[in-house]
């Protein structure tokens, strides 16, 4: 029998939202209904990817757009990003800073190769999107959360970020809006951000991918407020332009004074080994940036209704707390009977996916410090949906007081 040596480095990966679905599948395998509250795929409800979108991927395949395109990414879109970023965010960037990428997690991926070796710290908000967990570790290195204040609608606390950079930090990580918690930044924080970023010489990588997902307070990008630190900017077509399952992103490097030039230089050269990005798909996002975006507008309209309904039903539930999201389509609440009742967050997701067919992610998922003791759901279901599945965790949390 052949000796086949795993990776100690794979062992051990985790992906808490997609981890869970291995038990809702064996829910739905015997027959029951299942109310899939834990990914972020518009898509997948009501949502439809823009007409103009999918007629510019008809177009590209059939003028025969199919062969290999430049790693870095098709210039056009490249152009057609740079001016998103200058038109939505202010961001100046060039078409030359910026990579197409897979999704954003394929960018998040070349990015910590990139930074990180053995012993290094990525500083991340807590909770966090589990993947800049997940590649930290697969890359040697060490992934520290910083503190967000829940009672304070999940705002980073500088002092604590300030606190927790040493000699081994390479880099702060912000996402804004934020995954898992809905957390929207301002520009006060943001400077704060940048300015520990600043203090000790270290960039920020700015996880962007909800800019235009934002209902009552308005976005301001990180590379927009930046004068001294290097951003490195990661966002993409998934949310905003309905286009998850296409998979197309991108990485920005702004650095006025070109610290970024190496990096971007190394990145480029992971961009060429796995050859490009989907040619037709990237064909696509040119006309997605360029196209209509009346669609974005009536998604926040309809996203909007959504979050006021899970928001104020959530904090109706006794034994629940929820924090209003500013964006993105995420609620992160707390439930408060975690550690009597239920031992984890974990056990809780689980028996209330046994008994009711409504699946959550654990928030010990995205931060065992900060995210423990809480679940994440999404609120993109229609909100009889909603309704349908909030009636059951309501009523399930009745029958466990």
């Amino acid at each position: 029998m052949a000796n086949v040596r795993i990776a100690e480095r794979v062992r051990t990966i985790e992906y808490a939202i997609r981890d869970v679905i291995v038990y809702a599948r064996a829910l739905a395998k015997a027959g029951r209904k299942v109310y899939y509250l834990n990914i972020g795929d518009p898509v997948a409800f009501d949502f439809d990817t823009p007409e103009h979108i999918k007629r510019a991927l008809f177009e590209a395949v059939r003028s025969g757009a199919n062969a290999y395109s430049a790693s870095e990414g098709l210039l056009e879109l490249r152009e057609a990003i740079s001016e998103k970023e200058k038109r939505v965010n202010g961001v100046d960037v060039s078409a030359e800073d910026v990579i197409v990428t897979s999704g954003i997690s394929e960018g998040i991926q070349m990015v910590m190769a990139a930074i990180v070796e053995a012993g290094d710290e990525i500083l991340l908000p807590g909770p966090t999107y589990p993947p800049y967990i997940s590649y930290a570790r697969f890359f040697g290195g060490k992934p520290v959360t910083y503190r967000t204040v829940e009672e304070d609608g999940w705002q980073p606390d500088i002092d604590d970020l300030r606190r927790k950079v040493s000699d081994k930090t390479r880099a702060i990580v912000v996402i804004n809006p934020n995954n898992p918690c809905g957390a929207l930044y301002g520009e006060k924080v943001l400077r704060q951000i940048l300015d520990v970023a600043a203090e000790h010489g270290i960039p920020v990588i700015s996880d962007e991918i909800y800019d235009q997902l934002v209902f009552e307070k308005r976005f301001v990008s990180t590379a927009s407020l930046a004068k001294d630190v290097p951003v490195i900017g990661l966002n993409g077509f998934s949310k905003a332009y309905l286009m998850t399952g296409w998979r197309l992103g991108y990485i920005y490097f702004h650095s006025p004074k070109g610290e970024l030039k190496e990096l971007k230089e190394c990145v480029e050269k992971e961009a060429r080994i796995r050859l490009c990005a989907n040619t037709p798909v990237q064909k696509a996002g040119v006309a997605a940036l360029r196209g209509p975006q009346d669609h974005i507008r009536e998604m926040v309209l309809k996203l909007k209704a959504r979050r006021d309904y899970a928001w104020k039903r959530l904090n109706e539930i006794e034994g629940i707390s929820c924090t209003k999201p500013e964006g993105a389509f995420y609620v992160f609440p707390k439930i408060h009977y975690v550690g009597s009742k239920w031992k984890t967050d974990l056990d809780f997701v689980l028996e209330l996916l046994k008994e009711t067919g409504v699946l959550f992610v654990h928030g010990s998922g995205f931060c065992p410090v900060y995210g423990a003791g809480h679940v994440r759901g999404v609120f993109l279901p229609p909100i009889e949906i909603l309704e349908e599945a909030l009636n059951l965790l309501e009523r399930f949390m009745e029958k466990n007081r």
